[in-house]
């Protein structure tokens, strides 16, 4: 089956993987081969694995598979769908495995980009896998991709100065907008340009989760059309409440991406009281901070007491390519990274694994509250048009608006307008 790429118009200027029409199935299942040895190449996101966790997993391949190479390959996000929508359509330049981000996922199963790996569901883990990755990644009941990992997004707060300010841990979503205001007007250690909570439009998970706590939606499916639902009236208070949390509970409203990809370190250095980050961010907050019990973590509130709030489901799913070399190697290789003991990893650096049958074996802050956070998560859209209409930069477009004081209904209506435009292509 032929893969070709599409370019969408120089006005969008984006890209669409797509397949030559035909009648046959969206892709082929992967054949287990006949090759015995050989390269597996594995692409995976920057900040995925760590590097120990990355020879582990290519030691363990070894092991199963004598004479054989498991090859990781670190990508950067930024620039990724256009570069896997050239690699994956390649039979020369295609990787074999790719971990691809679960807001994109959706994108590449519909067009033929990933072999039909549904035979191996039981083996790699069955009802145990988590449910919502696996639904983004069936097309007319088949699997073209399996989830890798997620990430339990919570929030890490200085107990210190929260205690220092006379505030109270947040019970729901009205009193943590509040406390983080309030953080940053006493600003307890008099720090130049405190933040209440560090919160950037660039940083556009972070936001989206904010958002999901509150009720917010992009976009329903109404029979076979996708509705914009950002102009609702809960939508709204939700886009209303990030704009002031932009002007009044945050210093880094526009901050740059570069900065966003460390952003622990204005937290280390107390610059800022309050992050919403995944669970291995908190291997990044200094250790001292720990040790003097100066940190605490509570799942995002929702407005009931008790019940955390929404929020975004971060992770990835990984699919075995249809112009894998050595489709038979990559599904040994898939059995490697679905192993015990290379799930167990993932826990112990703080992942939610794919297979949620380890997930008690989940370490860090967010271990205990992990599995409850993943249940209440939401994903954006299971639209394959998303992807590519709404990544990083579209949507921190939109928040950089919000954050610069435009009108929030004015902004809803473009987002909704945009939305169903590009959904319902």
């Amino acid at each position: 089956m032929k893969l070709r790429i599409l370019f969408a118009g120089a006005a969008c200027a984006s890209l669409a993987l797509s397949l030559a029409a035909c009648s046959t199935p969206i892709a082929p299942a992967a054949d287990s081969g006949d090759v015995e040895s050989g390269t597996v190449r594995l692409w995976v996101m920057e900040g995925s694995l760590t590097p120990e966790s990355q020879e582990y997993l290519a030691e363990e391949f070894a092991a199963a598979n004598p004479g054989s190479e498991l090859k990781i390959e670190v990508q950067q996000w930024d620039g990724i769908v256009a570069k896997l929508q050239t690699s994956l359509a390649s039979k020369n330049e295609s990787p074999d495995l790719v971990e691809i981000g679960n807001t994109q996922t959706t994108t590449f199963t519909t067009v033929g980009a990933f072999a039909d790996v549904t035979d191996m569901k039981e083996t790699l883990g069955g009802d145990g896998l988590i449910p919502s990755f696996v639904d983004s990644s069936t097309v007319d009941g088949k699997i073209y991709a399996y989830p890798f990992y997620a990430g339990a997004r919570g929030v890490y707060y200085r107990t210190d100065l929260f205690a220092q300010a006379g505030l109270e841990v947040p019970q729901t979503i009205d009193e943590f907008n509040e406390s983080v205001v309030a953080l940053q007007a006493a600003n307890p250690e008099a720090i130049e340009d405190f933040s209440g909570m560090y919160l950037a439009a660039v940083d556009t998970h972070g936001v989206g989760s904010y958002l999901f706590s509150q009720g917010f939606e992009y976009a329903k499916k109404d029979g076979d059309a996708w509705v914009g639902q950002a102009s609702t009236p809960t939508s709204i208070a939700a886009l209303t409440a990030l704009q002031n949390m932009f002007q009044n509970g945050t210093r880094y409203a526009d901050d740059s991406q570069a900065g966003q990809k460390a952003f622990e370190r204005y937290f280390n250095e107390g610059k800022t009281g309050v992050l919403i980050g995944t669970g291995n961010i908190g291997t990044k907050i200094d250790a001292s901070l720990w040790d003097a019990d100066k940190v605490g973590v509570i799942a995002l509130p929702s407005d009931k007491p008790g019940v955390p709030g929404a929020t975004f489901a971060g992770g990835s799913n990984i699919g075995l390519a249809t112009n894998s070399k050595n489709p038979g190697l990559a599904k040994k290789a898939l059995e490697t990274i679905f192993s015990e003991g290379f799930q167990k990893r993932l826990g112990e650096e703080g992942w939610v694994p794919g297979n949620t049958d380890f997930s008690a074996d989940v370490t860090g802050p967010f271990g205990p509250l992990a599995g409850e956070i993943i249940a209440n998560s939401k994903l954006t859209p299971n639209s394959p048009e998303w992807g590519v209409a709404f990544g990083s930069a579209q949507l921190n477009e939109v928040f950089t608006r919000i954050a610069k004081g435009e009108d929030v209904a004015k902004v809803a209506a473009s987002l909704d307008a945009q939305i169903e435009t590009e959904l319902n292509k």
